[in-house]
């Protein structure tokens, strides 16, 4: 099996190649400068050229503040690029993996996002990756759409850095509270990508760790596990405004990833663990 991967230098592209890998399977990662996914001749030239059996396709604007302003850049990569990349895996018969995100949804209520609820994205990075998602499914009879939150992994800057860089200048910090959602470390879901495309198991899958918690609650627990002396004030949405608006209630069901025997991740507490544990070796 040859496994061709887009958005190779971020959190989740990097993962995925290194657990591929690590089974031995062939695995082809491009970044930016490999690949220009908005370029359509160029994507299927180099797909053509690679002829892989599986794209995974992690190469996303994620940008969320700068979407709104920036809209055509946005739409050229999330929506043009998906067409562009699904068009190719056709054509040279390749399955197609879709990375999608949890701000398909509204963020309305505080009942659990199923795989069949009808997505409502409030921002244009979430309408984006919506619309990403249908390009995938009117070009597509067999595909993955898997839509992840709140990604952490060692490649890149997420959430977690952010809180142990400032935890060296501040004792109190204000975090956003009434956001819920699922913390997902990349090396956990890297393994269950992994497993999914070696089935023939298609349709759309939520995955993230297991367990909800807010930003709030994240943010001391990150404290808590690395021993440093932070104060977490839990602040409301409206008081720390954003360019953006962002979905208040993540929490995604993932009842289709058990129902089809995929093993669920971890909780989000034991993956802030290991994750902590891969930062200190670095």
């Amino acid at each position: 099996m040859k496994v061709l991967v887009t958005g190779y230098t971020g959190q989740l592209g990097y993962d995925v190649v290194r657990e591929g890998k690590k089974r031995g399977i062939s695995m082809l990662g491009v970044g930016r400068e490999d690949l220009d996914i908005t370029n359509e001749a160029e994507v299927y030239q180099y797909v053509q050229k690679t002829n892989p059996d599986v794209i995974i396709h992690c190469a996303a604007y994620t940008a969320v503040d700068k979407a709104e302003d920036d809209k055509e850049t946005c739409w050229n990569v999330n929506v043009l690029g998906t067409k562009f990349i699904s068009t190719a895996a056709k054509k040279v018969n390749a399955t197609l993996m879709y990375i999608s995100t949890d701000y398909v949804f509204d963020g309305k209520g505080e009942e659990l996002f199923s795989e069949i609820d009808k997505p409502d994205p409030v921002g244009y990075y979430g309408l984006t990756k919506y619309e990403g998602e249908n390009v995938v499914r009117g070009l597509l009879e067999e595909y993955f759409i898997v839509r992840i939150s709140w990604v952490f992994g060692i490649n890149g800057n997420n959430f977690i850095k952010t809180m142990l860089r400032l935890s060296a200048t501040h004792n109190k910090l204000n975090v956003v509270g009434d956001q819920y959602g699922s913390p997902t470390y990349t090396f956990d879901l890297a393994r269950l990508l992994i497993d999914m495309i070696q089935t023939e198991k298609y349709g759309v899958y939520h995955a993230a760790n297991e367990g909800f918690c807010s930003w709030a609650e994240f943010a001391s627990e990150i404290f808590q596990q690395a021993n440093k002396e932070v104060t977490v004030n839990s602040i409301l949405t409206e008081e720390y405004p954003k360019r953006a608006v962002r979905p208040k209630n993540s929490r995604m069901s993932k009842q289709k990833l058990i129902d089809n025997g995929f093993e669920p991740l971890p909780k989000w507490q034991n993956a802030l663990k290991h994750y902590l544990n891969e930062l200190a070796e670095r």
